[in-house]
């Protein structure tokens, strides 16, 4: 039976020039496993909000939506709120009470719940999602991986029929990732609970799905099982760029002779490439990394803690990134990546160590110096950069305090604003853009400073494969203008395209950097999905044009 059917669905903002949703139908069938991808801005969220009475968004709005075969208008409040779970894609703004087990208790108490009740529920949670061991915790001290358990373990304590999830990975790093999905699947397969997933990462869900809906500014591009998705997107369009996101097994089957049904998942790539690949010619190991050139940035044994009574987070943190070269950093969640590149930008201060921007100590920049044509931090929470009711109000002003001229200003929005592809969002309000949609205006809005030296937090969260491959060509023409760039991410595939040298970020320094193919090739889970489908054969392909390449000169 079908738990949701959408009929004829269209949607449009207020001020919009355009749908964000155009005559959609389909219908879910209860207890399927259903993943949501597209471009940033194609309607993913606006869909899933819409299946969400009590997020639905404000506008013009024409068609159906049934759930259980009643209208989701006429659905009583309680029946709404329990039955229909939802996890937002920042795991800070679902959290509500300071404490975890509090935060697990709080839709029974305000569902009316007996205490009873509360706490069978809450206990048989806890200890489904391996909660026990920080149940009574602040909530503020978990790391990003423990938030988005708890929202999900309190959502699931309402007992739901369907979860709805808004890309709940982008802030997770690999390791971390992979756990929450397997939660997911391990709800659906052991619960029969439906789920509807959003996602850019599909390396992971595309093999558990039932089905995979493929958005398309506001329509529907494709809706079909995991194996037909190539094959449907490609009848579309040949050069369609939802065919650069798809998970690599299917893109290295692309990328060959599509001999037999397309492998979805690593031990099927590995089998296909077994079957079909077994003569090849020798493994050329890559160069080491011989570093070159001015240094730019340079980190000298870095020591913080947040305050005296606690543990440092920074353990003598040394790392040097020299002028037109990328650097990235990788590592789990809560490990202090992103509290080393405050230290970097000036918005900390290490109580040990020396940072150096140009070979001049930090704290000899004065005022705003430091941050004049010489370094900019895109933040992990693009949200926080923005000030004006517009995006264009906002690059206006960034411009005016830079002291551009009129003509400057004008010529520099419009090349950024090309470069990323954001011209339609000038006019909107930042915070009504899709968080990819944000991630791109907020590195526009970097890149109008002009700095020497670009530090980028998580800047492929939330945004899809064609605008990674933006960002991609953006730090390349970076680099060519002698721009120094460090990224932290979670986002593997990224680092390895990315960057001249990779590293491994653990207990609280550098452990580990080399070159994206001597790094990744080393590695088991801090690896791309390419290079674990390809490693038996050649253990140095990180990407999958390296596969596809090694596979035709073994032919």
């Amino acid at each position: 039976m079908d738990l949701f059917r959408i009929e004829n669905l269209s949607f449009r903002y207020p001020a919009a020039e355009k749908n964000a949703l155009s005559e959609i139908s389909l219908s879910v069938e209860g207890g399927s496993f259903v993943v949501l991808c597209g471009q940033s801005g194609c309607g993913k969220t606006t869909l899933l909000k819409m299946l969400k009475r009590e997020l639905s968004p404000h506008g013009s709005r024409s068609g159906e939506i049934f759930y259980n075969g009643l209208c989701l208008q006429e659905l009583s409040e309680r029946k709404s709120a329990c039955e229909i779970g939802y996890v937002l894609q920042n795991p800070e703004s679902q959290t509500v009470t300071d404490k975890v087990w509090h935060e697990l208790a709080f839709g029974l108490e305000n569902m009316g719940a007996p205490t009873s009740v509360i706490r069978r529920r809450v206990g048989e949670m806890a200890s489904f999602f391996g909660i026990q061991d920080w149940f009574r915790k602040n909530t503020s001290e978990l790391s990003g991986g423990q938030k988005q358990l708890l929202n999900l373990a309190s959502i699931m304590v309402m007992q739901p029929k369907v979860l709805i999830l808004d890309e709940p990975t982008s802030q997770l790093d690999p390791i971390a990732a992979a756990d929450f999905i397997a939660t997911l699947q391990k709800l659906n397969k052991d619960l029969g609970l439906t789920i509807l997933l959003a996602e850019h990462r599909l390396e992971e869900v595309f093999p558990i799905a039932d089905r995979v809906l493929v958005m398309e500014e506001g329509g529907i591009a494709a809706y079909e099982p995991p194996r037909s998705v190539e094959r449907a997107l490609r009848e579309k369009n040949p050069a369609h760029p939802m065919l650069k996101a798809l998970p690599s097994a299917v893109r290295i089957f692309c990328g060959v002779d599509r001999i037999g049904d397309c492998p979805l998942t690593v031990k099927e790539g590995r089998r296909y490439l077994s079957e079909h690949w077994s003569e090849n010619p020798p493994c050329v190991p890559p160069a080491a990394y011989m570093p070159g050139g001015e240094p730019a940035l340079e980190l000298k044994e870095v020591w913080f803690r947040y305050s005296r009574d606690l543990p440092d987070v920074l353990r003598g943190v040394t790392f040097s990134v020299c002028k037109g070269e990328s650097f990235c950093i990788l590592g789990g969640n809560g490990t202090g990546k992103t509290t080393m590149l405050d230290i970097a930008a000036g918005l900390r201060k290490a109580y040990r160590g020396k940072v150096l921007v140009a070979g001049k100590p930090l704290k000899e920049y004065r005022g705003g110096e430091l941050y004049r044509h010489h370094l900019a931090l895109l933040p992990q929470n693009p949200q926080t950069v923005f000030l004006k009711k517009t995006v264009e109000a906002d690059f206006e002003e960034i411009c005016k305090v830079m002291e551009y001229s009129a003509q400057e200003r004008a010529d520099m929005i419009e090349s950024v604003s090309a470069r990323l592809g954001i011209e339609p969002l000038q006019k909107q309000h930042p915070y009504d853009l899709s968080g990819g949609e944000q991630q791109k205006c907020a590195l526009a809005k970097m890149l109008l400073l002009r700095p020497r030296i670009l530090l980028l937090d998580e800047p492929t969260k939330g945004i899809d494969a064609f605008a990674k491959l933006q960002l991609l060509e953006i730090i390349r023409e970076l680099k060519k203008d002698g721009i120094a760039i460090v990224t932290v991410t979670h986002d593997v595939e990224f680092a390895c395209m990315a960057a001249d040298r990779c590293a491994l970020f653990f207990d609280g320094e550098i452990v580990s950097d080399d070159v994206p193919r001597r790094f990744f090739a080393e590695n088991n889970f801090y690896t791309t999905a390419a290079n674990r489908i390809a490693r038996h054969l050649d253990p140095f392909a990180v990407t999958v044009e390296d596969v596809v390449a090694f596979c035709r000169g073994g032919k």
